[in-house]
């Protein structure tokens, strides 16, 4: 029953108490369930480096999957998805972004998503592969997007995972937050708050305890010795979300794009600052994907009615094998 869910959620954030980690600011002491490597390259005058998970099939089909993580995502959240491709013949590459994760945290970065496209792109130059099914989720919606745009020849397929920036928030009144007010509310940041955030969109009100484990994956980088870059990052990326929309673009990717949205997300960036009325309106997912699919040229939705922003972690069977039905083989 739903009222249950509150005393259910209870209990585990009892049974977390306790033992809450602190990691690094590179996420330092929080596994992957696979092998992570490093790349390392040069971007703004700065030695970077982009750590990523490289996993290959027991059977390959000879295609190549990339997965793009969300703003409060990793590499290693993807640990369900990357089974049921590898399993299916696919490889799979997934990046942990540059300013995200176990990756690098450059204080004097300037954010761009082709900039982030760009260094994808020369990890993959640098991995040899040319062609392949590009996946984002949330933010990562918004990044394969952009890499799409950038290079078109390399995507053979273009899926997107409950994307965000199916609206444009400045253009609809949303107020303009400055880096140092980002910054200010993300030192704020604690488990009961990504918790209940989570719960509330990730999960359509839903709570399992097997959640639990990527909340403390970013809870305990606030608790860890680089809390301040941690933050500084999160507010310098919140504002590339916040001023930098691709959607005016959607009708120019060619690519054939599968929209795989939870219907019971209401996910909006900067929408907590928002007048009560406007607020109201946004992160409409329902009404978004089918707006979305309308603008992409060659487009197919599917649509899970009871999941929420993160279906591949809420409901992995009906996602993954949603999509494996409409990947190429």
């Amino acid at each position: 029953m739903r009222w249950l869910l509150p005393i259910t959620l209870a209990l585990n954030v009892a049974a977390v108490a306790a033992d809450e980690p602190a990691y690094g600011p590179e996420l330092e002491g929080f596994p992957y369930a696979f092998p992570v490597q490093r790349y390392d390259f040069g971007s703004q005058r700065k030695k970077l480096h982009m750590s990523y998970l490289d996993v290959g099939p027991q059977a390959p089909n000879g295609r190549t999957v990339v997965l793009l993580h969300g703003k409060n995502f990793c590499a290693g959240t993807w640990e369900n998805t990357i089974r049921a491709l590898t399993q299916a013949g696919y490889r799979v590459i997934a990046p942990d972004q540059v300013g995200f994760c176990k990756s690098s945290k450059p204080a004097g970065y300037q954010y761009s998503f082709q900039q982030l496209a760009a260094n994808t792109h020369a990890l993959l130059e640098h991995l040899g592969v040319r062609r392949v099914i590009l996946l984002g989720h949330s933010t990562g919606g918004m990044l394969a997007a952009r890499y799409v745009l950038l290079y078109p020849q390399q995507v053979e397929q273009l899926v997107l995972v409950n994307p965000i920036g199916l609206e444009d928030w400045k253009a609809l009144g949303v107020p303009w937050r400055s880096v140092d007010d980002w910054y200010a509310r993300e030192l704020k940041t604690t488990a009961a708050s990504i918790r209940q955030y989570e719960q509330a969109t990730y999960y359509a009100g839903q709570w399992r305890p097997e959640y639990e484990r990527w909340v403390q994956m970013l809870a305990g980088m606030y608790r860890g010795p680089g809390k301040d870059i941690i933050a500084w990052s999160s507010a310098l990326i919140y504002d590339m979300i916040f001023t930098q929309p691709v959607l005016y673009e959607f009708g120019e990717i060619e690519s054939p794009t599968l929209l795989m949205i939870g219907q019971k997300d209401n996910t909006a960036i900067g929408k907590d600052g928002a007048p009560e009325e406007l607020r109201k309106k946004l992160g409409n997912y329902p009404r978004l994907g089918k707006e979305a699919a309308r603008r992409f040229p060659h487009a197919t939705l599917v649509e899970f009615p009871e999941l929420g922003h993160a279906p591949q972690i809420q409901d992995p069977a009906q996602f993954h094998g949603a999509l494996l039905e409409r990947l190429p083989r």
